[in-house]
């Protein structure tokens, strides 16, 4: 398991925070489902697949902990035809930290791990509508110094409810991290 303590600050006027990052457990899957069920914006998986994720993929995702709290979440996987690849699932954020870098911090606390040696390039997809994980997306490419392909992915036909948008897929690489 990675950890990593940061104190974090999107400005002066905002009170510091410290930060824990650390590979989620088992144990923090109805945290993490509930998480992503308030940010309101993010596609709400069964809370099985996120006990799944917090157990099974915990070495390529990530929880942020603020005062013994889940304030953020990061699922992801080495992609299993491309073993360069790490590919982002979902990225969520609590409404109290976003804008302070966050989301940014747990890729790069992913990207650090020993799991993640050979990663090049990290793939996730992005709805044209989610502006914050295209800035997210797009500003790791620049501090990372490399390029940010975007393509088409997934049409909004693809999916069988109605209302759901097109996923553009954003690649990321390549990168020495």
């Amino acid at each position: 398991m990675y950890n990593q303590k940061v104190n974090s600050a999107a400005s002066p006027a905002e009170i510091e925070t410290n930060v824990t990052f650390r590979n989620p457990v088992k144990k923090d899957g109805a945290a993490v489902w509930e998480l992503i069920k308030h940010t309101g914006v993010l596609d709400l998986n069964s809370s099985y697949s996120y006990l799944m994720w917090c157990d099974i993929f915990s070495d390529t995702s990530v929880v942020a902990i603020d005062g013994g709290k889940i304030c953020g979440f990061i699922s992801g996987y080495l992609h299993p035809k491309k073993a360069d690849t790490l590919f982002i699932w979902q990225v969520a954020v609590h409404h109290s930290g976003r804008g302070k870098g966050l989301a940014t911090s747990m890729l790069r606390n992913i990207l650090k791990r020993t799991v993640c040696d050979e990663v090049r390039y990290i793939e996730a997809t992005v709805s044209p509508s989610n502006i914050a994980s295209t800035n997210l997306f797009k500003g790791l490419a620049r501090d990372l110094d490399t390029n940010c392909m975007i393509t088409d992915y997934f049409s909004s036909k693809d999916f069988p409810q109605d209302g759901h948008e097109d996923e553009l897929l954003f690649k990321i690489g390549p990168t020495n991290k």
